[in-house]
């Protein structure tokens, strides 16, 4: 019953909350419980694929990518009122259906006694690592060797590739920002007499000049 609690609790927290990384937290919360009720239903190998892929991976990942992708330190989330009312429907008929169909089976209305069962966790865990149990060491041909090793290990670099990936191409680009532009004033030497006359000088030669030449080419 805690872990039952635990889990709608959390994920109810989840839909209420405004801040994302608060409901990451909550995620992490509600999907360990649910593999603690795992655990206590004896499907030891779910909950423990339960923990590593949802908890320590997938949703390990989500929070990374939450908090790299943020522009702010505290990002909020609002919920339109019709959107509230159309989540609280969908998510209240996908209920309905649910225990429709778990409560018209037979055995989940009697249950049953369970007997002593082997713990099924082990040979998984064994094909998992490369040792192969599924067979007899007589009949096997390759004795310590599994096809589940491989795709473990392509799994496992997947995950850290996709990781490192995100971070990557999350990160905030570093703006250059530019430097302030020192401003230099130019200060031109002080023109002296004898240059404004040198100046005017030549100004006042140069424009008959000028005026002469155009004369002359228009005659011509």
């Amino acid at each position: 019953m805690l872990f039952a609690a635990a889990a709608c609790g959390c994920a109810l927290a989840v839909v209420l909350a405004d801040n994302v990384v608060r409901m990451a937290f909550y995620l992490v919360l509600s999907l360990g419980a649910t593999a603690g009720l795992f655990f206590l239903a004896g499907a030891e190998f779910v909950g423990a694929m339960q923990l590593m892929i949802y908890v320590g991976g997938t949703l390990v990942l989500l929070v990374f990518g939450v908090m790299l992708t943020a522009q702010a330190p505290f990002v909020s989330i609002k919920t339109s009122a019709a959107e509230k009312a159309f989540a609280g429907l969908l998510g209240g008929a996908l209920l309905t259906l649910l225990l429709v169909a778990a409560l018209s089976v037979e055995p989940w209305r009697r249950p049953g006694s369970v007997g002593p069962t082997e713990p099924s966790a082990t040979p998984l865990g064994m094909a998992l690592v490369g040792v192969r149990v599924d067979e007899p060491p007589a009949h096997s041909p390759a004795v310590g060797r599994s096809g589940y090793l491989l795709p473990f290990e392509i799994i496992s670099v997947h995950l850290l590739v996709v990781l490192v990936a995100a971070a990557y191409l999350a990160r905030a680009k570093r703006r250059k920002t530019p430097r302030p532009v020192e401003m230099v004033a130019s200060v031109e030497p002080p023109v002296s007499v004898a240059e404004h006359a040198a100046i005017g000088r030549e100004a006042a030669v140069g424009a008959p000049a000028r005026s002469g030449s155009v004369l002359v080419g228009g005659g011509s």
